[in-house]
């Protein structure tokens, strides 16, 4: 049998190569942030069968938008993550629709604790969280940390990072909540735009 002849492939040129180089590159980029090493605690824990009701029950966060919201949505986020200023940015429009519960982790630098346990304490979380996440956007290191945190707050941002390690979630922002529509678990990891979010909560 005479096997068919084979047109070898054009080469891709070099800028081709180079470009999807760099397009790969911010394709991972806008996944989240990863934890690594940079992780303070590595205490192993088993990994939840049940994440919403993980998170509902373990984790320590503020809340914002509709507070009397059924349907509470989980966001685990490191304040010196700028994929989570992102998200943060286009959950705003949801608050009239979508109780949020922002539950800080800390394992991307010194920063991520201190300012944990700032937006923890604040008087008015939603407002310094706008303020915060407006300075992260824009290269400014987010807000000052409080001197001295509470002790339970420090310990709350510490339970909050294990029961972070303990979901194998591999980077921020991690969305858990229940789409209106369906009432079915939902997850995401890394930002998404209004609409992607709206989409994926079933409230458009």
């Amino acid at each position: 049998m005479k096997l068919p002849k084979l047109t070898p492939m054009t080469p891709m040129p070099p800028i081709a190569r180079s470009l999807l180089a760099v397009l790969a590159a911010l394709a991972l980029g806008l996944s989240g942030c990863s934890p690594q090493d940079a992780a303070d605690d590595k205490t192993p824990m088993a990994k939840p069968a049940l994440p919403y009701e993980a998170v509902a029950t373990q984790g320590t966060g503020f809340t914002v938008g509709a507070m009397m919201s059924a349907n509470t949505v989980y966001v685990l986020f490191d304040p010196q993550c700028p994929h989570c200023g992102h998200l943060w940015e286009a959950s705003v429009p949801l608050h009239g629709k979508v109780k949020f519960v922002w539950i800080p982790v800390a394992f991307i630098n010194a920063k991520s604790g201190p300012q944990g346990g700032a937006l923890l304490s604040a008087a008015n979380p939603a407002a310094l969280m706008a303020e915060h996440e407006k300075s992260i956007l824009a290269g400014g290191g987010g807000v000052s940390a409080i001197a001295a945190a509470p002790m339970e707050i420090n310990k709350a941002i510490k339970k909050n990072t294990q029961l972070f390690n303990s979901l194998g979630v591999e980077s921020v922002p991690y969305i858990v909540g229940k789409n209106l529509r369906t009432g079915q678990v939902v997850t995401n990891t890394g930002a998404l735009s209004t609409a992607a979010l709206a989409e994926l909560l079933g409230v458009n």
